[in-house]
């Protein structure tokens, strides 16, 4: 069989925007009338292969050529252990699954590599797929699916210093939550989000939580945050003062058991090494006595069916008894609930979470923000998510808020209405610009930090003291608090402008009536007067 020359990484962003794109529509092509939420492990979990085989593959020729010199042995598991790179026996190797890509056994053989690479690599166990020697799963279709894997280069050095795989990955995770519909939405939160969140939090150093991580994008945008302030002059203020990514650990909890798997997956070919548990967040919390310094969140929206009647009493419902139909609440107060004494937590709610005064909500935020626990509130613009309409905003907790690292915020909190910005890039979803999520951070961190360049901007932005929250009945939409964006004059002065809006309104009137009398002549001519 000839090996095929796999295709260069792609070197700019628009590249990658290419190439991703390109990529996607030549799987999707291959699925046929599978699937999307199948199809979805069948493609991923290839791509992991193809990946962590690359990167084997690597070092494998580089120990092969130290033997003589080095003592080295290619074929020593442990010698790949050392450099942080998973060992992949023999019978996983993915040149044996591309020289038998077109047999009628090659889902056998794949099913064969997973178990084998899970035997050999106990952090994978019970993570990766093993259905693809299923007779439900079209073989053929299964080979040009390899195939086509197997001309993407995305696990050698130069590839993972781009983070190919990373941005294929989270690309095709986009895409399958996009055909999923509502449904995919639930493991996967949109990229600009995911950075706002992380942007305004900061997470240096410390435990970083999250309690519903899906297929754990807000742990991988942690780490790319991370690097890419650890390299550059930053005061201690605002910066790590360029400590590496050793200085966070990982803690997360997933209820899907497929897409645990994906976080897992999605976790691993970073190389990011994180304790993501599997298991019912409110009825099985895998980390009871967990205090995070950071938890970043976007729990499902609204679900009725979380099981709050079995939990009337938990201890978690410190500030009230969350309602048994609507767990938004109960998601709050499980995250304050494992807040360190200095901890910060950045979520996603449905924008009902900021007024509603059903079933005890009400109640639940107004003792969050006598708690003096609420540090800033942002409302977000429709359409980000593809997954649903309903518009969200951001929750920004704080549980010492007196000093520290920051300014003494006590009885204030921040509101940013950032409703107007995003643009479409199609007729249904919206994406938020670098420049946009550095304005609402930057803005953030100013106040939070007592800048001089914070001023409340109408429209935008306002610090509102307790007293007004508290006039406002402890409603947290930021519209209430920033007030109207100011007009722009457009120099037309006010007399001239009312006597030419008069003259319009003249010319419209008169056009209407004669219109009316034009429709009139017409039914009586056609004899329905």
């Amino acid at each position: 069989m000839t090996t095929r020359q796999a295709a260069p990484a792609p070197e700019s962003t628009a590249d990658f925007a290419n190439y991703d794109a390109q990529l996607w529509r030549t799987a999707d092509a291959l699925r046929g009338s599978m699937d999307a939420s199948e199809y979805k492990h069948v493609v991923l979990g290839l791509i992991f292969l193809k990946y962590i085989s690359d990167a084997f593959e690597e070092a494998h020729a580089r120990l092969e050529e130290l033997v003589e010199s080095e003592y080295a042995d290619p074929e020593d598991p442990e010698e790949y252990l050392a450099i942080g790179i998973f060992w992949v026996p023999q019978e996983a190797r993915w040149t044996l699954l591309q020289a038998n890509a077109r047999q009628p056994t090659i889902g056998r053989l794949v099913d064969d590599a997973m178990s084998a690479i899970e035997r050999d690599n106990p952090v994978l166990r019970d993570v990766l797929p093993k259905e693809y020697g299923r007779q439900s799963l079209d073989q053929t279709r299964l080979g040009q699916v390899i195939d086509l894997i197997s001309d993407i280069r995305i696990g050698d050095a130069e590839a993972r210093a781009q983070d190919v795989l990373g941005r294929v990955y989270e690309y095709f995770l986009a895409q399958f939550a996009l055909a999923e519909g509502r449904r995919g939405g639930e493991f996967y939160t949109p990229r600009g989000v995911v950075r706002l969140l992380v942007e305004m939090l900061q997470p240096y150093n410390g435990r970083v939580y999250d309690p519903c991580c899906g297929s754990s994008g807000m742990f991988v945008q942690s780490m790319e945050f991370i690097r890419s302030h650890s390299s550059r002059i930053v005061s201690p203020r605002r910066g790590n003062g360029g400590r590496t990514t050793a200085d966070i650990s990982i803690y997360g909890q997933e209820s899907n058991h497929t897409t645990w798997r994906l976080a897992k997956m999605n976790l691993a070919i970073r190389g990011i090494h994180g304790q993501i548990e599997h298991g019912d967040t409110f009825h099985n919390d895998r980390h009871p006595d967990l205090k995070a310094d950071y938890i970043l969140a976007n729990p499902p929206f609204n679900v009725s069916d979380w099981g709050g009647d079995r939990l009337r009493d938990d201890l978690r419902w410190q500030y009230g008894t969350p309602p048994a139909g609507n767990a938004n609440f109960a998601w709050v107060q499980h995250m304050v609930h494992h807040m360190s004494p200095r901890g910060t937590a950045g979520f996603v709610l449905a924008n009902g979470s900021m007024s509603s005064a059903q079933s005890n909500e009400g109640e639940i935020r107004k003792n969050l923000l006598e708690a003096d626990l609420v540090d800033c509130m942002v409302a977000l613009p429709g359409q980000l998510f593809r997954s649903t309409q309903i518009p969200v905003c951001l929750w920004f907790l704080a549980r010492n808020r007196r000093n520290g690292s920051f300014r003494d915020r006590r009885r204030k909190t921040l509101f940013i209405d950032a409703r107007d910005m995003g643009s479409l890039v199609d007729r249904t979803h919206r994406e938020l610009s670098e420049e946009e999520i550095g304005r609402i951070a930057g803005t953030y961190h100013a106040w939070r930090e007592g800048r001089d360049e914070y001023e409340d901007i109408s429209g935008f932005c306002k610090s509102a003291t307790l007293e007004q929250i508290r006039s406002h009945d402890y409603i947290l939409t930021p519209g209430r608090y920033v007030g109207a964006k100011p007009q722009q004059d457009d120099g037309e002065p006010f007399e001239d402008k009312m006597t030419r809006l008069a003259a319009e309104w003249r010319e419209q009137q008169a056009e209407a009536a004669r219109l009316d009398a034009a429709i009139a002549e017409n039914l009586e001519r056609l004899g329905f007067n």
